[in-house]
């Protein structure tokens, strides 16, 4: 039997190092903070989403039974403690007493089963966060406030996945009464801050929640705006409307701005955002491995990272930065070979002035400007590339998963669990949304063998082997590990940055 359990002083001092308190007394918030983010989810439900614009908002308005700060360590969250049975086949977890949801409704055992009954149902079936959570074969109720996670088979990142997104603890009778459509547009919460309105693709607002309880907010209200705009966002910062620009918002070149801008200043922080340009291996001349290798071959990417993102990232080999669990230091890159490029593409009977497409979002000034920057070395070696920009949302939930695709596409990851599996299933695996085009028995076994592993030297040794394996075949043209890049008003205290973007406010105050 291995227990994860926190006495009550212990629990205490890590919730107090996490900016959190429990079952402290409502404070009298004061203050408004206006956050810009770039891009509006469409819906709040937390299994209807993947997108790190989603979790920006929700950490302030949803709990998962575990939680993971800006330190990426983690604690509980709406379970006070759990311990691993029967060899780890079974998690139990001791529930909170006396929280409530935002519409009052008492958060339960019961609400833990609903949430993941929901999750691994028909509801969840519908939406992207299901497949994350598979290993998950039931949950029990054991009294009102604990709980049985019966598992099918174990998974090492699970505590970890129960901190975000498609596991947030949802209230049963407020969705049964008002109906899935409803809570998409109005979601409900033990979080931090309350929902308010939401006007789509202009902002959403909330309002503090004290009885939080983790301790009630210092601010009143938080209102979310959509701002894809770099301009607009970094303008909006300098006028005083805005106190916080999220990443990935401020692109490289607009960093002086706010730099040489006395009432404004940056906090980056490592993140675990890979950027890749990822290759259609269905259609095409990217059909060819040769082809995608001597694309790779024709890019200096060390050049570009130095050039156009000043420091503010790192080449990767693999679609996974260095702090991401399966990373392989002694992975090799193609090299910067355009003579090389040529060659390959001369084999693969590839003529010059062959024609690709690369699509990506319109809103990523960054990645235009990288993207710009690799179609000059391809014009170099024979290959004329066009961009095509989507609107974001258009490009991730149709363009991609439906296989629409030019010969290369944008590929933007969080890895917010910072382990491989998390990336490499949901991109590589057969069937999977985030992979239109290939399907290879021999990854599709590499990927599910490492998943029941609980030997953490023998899991990391075949996820190693899946970065090897995807990186001869050339599946994508990885580029860059990239800081996440706040922007923020020097009246905004208290604020610490969080490096998946997952940032909760309730600590923070605005002068």
């Amino acid at each position: 039997m291995k227990k994860f359990k926190l006495g009550l002083r212990t629990a205490l001092a890590v919730l107090a190092l996490s900016g959190m308190t429990v079952n402290a007394a409502p404070a009298l918030a004061a203050g408004k903070m206006t956050i810009a983010s770039s891009q509006d989810p469409g819906s709040w439900d937390p299994i209807d989403t993947f997108l790190v614009a989603w979790a920006v908002v929700s950490t302030n308005i949803f709990d998962g039974l575990t939680y993971r700060g800006p330190d990426l360590k983690l604690v509980p969250g709406l379970a006070e403690s759990w311990e691993e049975l029967d060899q780890g086949k079974r998690i139990r977890f001791k529930l909170r007493h006396d929280v409530k949801f935002h519409d009052g409704e008492p958060f339960n055992a019961e609400s833990v089963k609903f949430t993941f009954d929901r999750l691994l149902g028909a509801e969840g079936a519908k939406g992207p966060q299901r497949s994350n959570y598979t290993a998950i074969e039931s949950v029990d109720i054991i009294d009102d406030y604990t709980v049985d996670m019966k598992l099918k088979t174990p998974d090492p990142v699970l505590l970890t996945k129960l901190a975000g997104y498609g596991a947030m603890i949802v209230p049963p009778k407020y969705i049964k009464e008002k109906g899935e459509d409803y809570f998409n547009l109005n979601p409900v919460g033990t979080g931090a801050f309350k929902f308010v309105s939401y006007t789509p693709k202009v902002n959403i607002k909330l309002a503090a929640n004290p009885d939080y309880w983790g301790g009630a907010p210092k601010l009143s209200e938080l209102e979310y705006r959509f701002i894809s705009e770099p301009a607009t966002a970094v303008a909006e910062l300098q006028a005083g409307r805005v106190d916080l620009v999220i990443p990935p918002i401020i692109p490289i070149g607009m960093l002086p701005v706010i730099q040489n801008d006395s009432k404004l200043e940056i906090a980056s922080v490592p993140g675990p955002t890979v950027d890749a340009l990822r290759f259609n291996t269905r259609d095409g001349i990217t059909a060819d491995p040769r082809v995608r290798k001597a694309i790779i071959m024709a890019i200096d990417r060390a050049t570009i990272i130095k050039s156009i993102l000043v420091g503010q990232a790192v080449e990767i080999t693999s679609f996974q930065g260095a702090s991401s669990f399966g990373y392989d230091p002694e992975l090799k890159a193609l090299p910067y070979d355009p003579e090389g490029a040529k060659k390959l593409l001369a084999e693969a009977g590839v003529k010059p002035g062959a024609t690709i497409q690369i699509d990506i979002r319109g809103n990523d000034t960054t990645m235009n400007e990288v993207a710009q920057v690799i179609a000059s070395y391809l014009q170099m070696v024979g290959i004329t590339a066009t961009l095509k920009p989507y609107e974001t949302n258009v490009l991730l939930n149709d363009i991609i998963p439906q296989g629409k695709t030019g010969a290369m596409f944008e590929q933007k990851w969080g890895g917010w669990t910072f382990d491989f599996d998390n990336t490499a299933y949901a991109m590589y695996h057969s069937g999977e949304k985030w992979n239109p085009y290939e399907k290879d028995a021999t990854l599709d076994k590499l990927l599910e063998s490492q998943r029941p592993l609980t030997d953490r030297a023998e899991r990391e040794k075949i996820l190693k082997e899946i970065g090897k394996y995807v990186t001869d075949k050339a599946l994508e043209l990885p580029l860059y590990n990239s800081n996440a890049i706040y922007g923020i008003s020097k009246r905004v205290k208290g604020f610490v940055p969080a490096p998946d973007n997952r940032i909760k406010l309730n600590e923070v105050t605005v002068e």
